[in-house]
């Protein structure tokens, strides 16, 4: 994973001599839209418990440096997402006794500071499913999960498709109480996760 996170910022740093990055007035003019999602939906290629990641953003261009979308999520998860990148991560002992089902949205803002340089905040409310380790739903809650992200947006092809590497803290700011089979390994962990990394991609309209 270590390598992973190396090879992002790798691709950040190359990113940033790219002289044509932002935005003019007249590109956002013409495509003041963008539609898109994240390289997070490859994961559900992994033939052990896949994630079944959804995501579909839908964005508007409020200005040269300013911008919004909504998120449309839904994914799955079997450990606590305060897990670092170590042994403890693919350690099945620390795994919930069963997964959280999550479905939700997500309003975020995203701010240019230099070129394509940006920093975006990601605020999720998110509906949960607890399922057992036998397959039964016996449970519901709901979380607000923040991600803080910084990354570099790249223009491909005229402007007309971006990629977006990155990486991200996480935070969930708040959660419904848990079934305390699910609490007491959660608790163990720490509610913000640093160094999420991250690769959004789209087109603009």
């Amino acid at each position: 994973m270590l390598k992973t996170i190396t090879l992002f910022l790798l691709l950040i740093i190359v990113s940033i001599l790219k002289v044509n990055a932002q935005y003019t007035l007249e590109e956002i003019k013409n495509k003041p839209f963008f539609l898109g999602s994240s390289a997070f939906m490859l994961g559900n290629l992994v033939p052990d418990e896949k994630p079944n990641f959804v995501q579909l953003n839908l964005g508007y261009r409020i200005s040269t440096k300013d911008a919004i979308s909504l998120e449309l999520k839904t994914w799955r998860y079997f450990e606590p997402l305060g897990i670092p990148y170590d042994k403890s991560r693919t350690d099945p002992n620390k795994n919930f006794p069963g997964h959280i089902n999550e479905k939700g949205f997500a309003i975020a803002y995203q701010r240019f500071l230099w070129k394509g340089l940006y920093s975006s905040i990601h605020i999720m409310n998110a509906w949960q499913g607890f399922t057992n380790e036998d397959g039964i739903k016996f449970d519901k809650g709901f979380q607000i999960f923040n991600t803080y992200r910084l990354g570099y947006h790249i223009k491909l092809f005229k402007g007309k498709f971006f990629i977006e590497p990155s990486l991200a803290i996480t935070h969930r700011p708040y959660h419904s109480k848990m079934p305390e089979s699910f609490k007491q390994i959660d608790d163990k962990w720490s509610k913000f996760f640093f160094g999420e990394p991250g690769l959004h991609f789209g087109f603009n309209f």
